[in-house]
């Protein structure tokens, strides 16, 4: 019966990371079309972001295994700074945010995050 506990424990761990990064990668994507106005570069990071945060629900429902989680919870740490960075930039100069942007990013932020210590977890409590 514990084992069969753990196992559950475990795979609810894989989906519910696979969720947060899904969710991430959707809400990057969103930011696409109103990032066109302020540059390439932007456009460009939301669509890599968000293509990225998509695919890597794979791994996480499939269990590719360990690599692939160290890697993942690499990548996203990166985005939940820049993520941040975006979020204090657009609270210091909110005359030059676009609506809804900060609200946005507050919500990647919050998925992100959720993402990295669900997987700090999975990699921790690995056997």
């Amino acid at each position: 019966m514990g084992s069969e506990m753990a196992n559950t424990n475990r795979t609810l761990l894989y989906l519910g990371a696979a969720a947060c990064t899904g969710i991430a990668g959707i809400l990057h994507l969103m930011l696409v079309p109103s990032s066109i106005i302020a540059g390439i570069q932007y456009t460009t990071f939301f669509l890599i972001s968000g293509l990225l945060q998509l695919f890597w629900v794979l791994p996480m429902v499939k269990r590719w295994g360990r690599i692939w989680n160290i890697i993942g919870f690499a990548g996203t740490a990166v985005l939940v700074g820049l993520t941040g960075y975006v979020i204090i930039e657009s609270v210091k100069n909110p005359q030059s945010t676009p609506p809804g942007i900060t609200e946005l990013a507050v919500a990647i932020e919050i998925f992100q995050i959720s993402y990295v210590i669900i997987t700090a977890i999975i990699i921790v409590t690995k056997r």
